[in-house]
């Protein structure tokens, strides 16, 4: 069974995203590489669940993957972050043809338990050893149809302008939304803003 972690973990793309999804139950945020330098609302968004539950920053020990670490430990606050390193370990992905330009793996290139063990030195909050549960009531998929978010007559609109009014990136994704709103906000927050919403409409 995959243990289950408190904090939020930032990796760079959505190969680390599968990687480190296939290990650890957790909210997982890609940074799109360099884009989250131009993406404003995505930052912060991650601003918001680091202040929230805190973030665990775990990018590739390569130029690039430093970049962006330090661009993401600038702009959050130093309390709620924490940082996952890699060890350097040489070869390249499977899925690519020739290695990195540094010759290193990155985060999708690690095994499971390399990446459980990056956590933990981390200071990941494991909850199954807390004696934790992940959270109370969780917002589904479910509560999004029912309260026309999704697959209903004007359920895109209807999420344009929640995702709008919460000040979220205006390309996330459904399972990205469900994400930042089980972090932010409990079912019933999420219905009084939904009739707010309507009452405008």
């Amino acid at each position: 069974m995959k243990p289950s972690i408190r904090e939020a973990i930032v990796v760079e793309g959505r190969y680390d995203k599968n990687m480190v999804a296939q290990t650890v139950n957790a909210v997982i945020i890609e940074t799109d590489g360099f884009g989250i330098f131009s993406n404003k609302e995505k930052m912060e968004l991650i601003r918001r669940i680091a202040e929230k539950q805190g973030v665990i920053i775990f990018t590739d020990g390569d130029g690039a993957g430093t970049v962006i670490r330090g661009y993401l430990k600038g702009a959050l606050p130093a309390a709620n972050v924490k940082h996952a390193y890699i060890p350097d370990v040489y070869g390249k992905e499977r899925r690519k043809r020739s290695p990195s330009k540094e010759g290193k793996l990155g985060v999708e290139g690690m095994d499971r338990k390399t990446v459980v063990e990056c956590l933990r030195r981390a200071g990941a909050i494991f909850l199954e050893e807390k004696g934790e549960k992940c959270g109370g009531e969780t917002i589904t998929k479910a509560d999004l149809y029912m309260l026309g978010l999704s697959g209903t007559s004007g359920s895109a609109l209807k999420r344009k302008l929640l995702i709008k009014a919460l000040g979220f990136p205006e390309r996330i994704s459904t399972n990205e939304l469900l994400d930042a709103l089980n972090i932010l906000y409990s079912v019933d927050e999420l219905r009084k803003i939904i009739d707010d919403l309507q009452a405008h409409l």
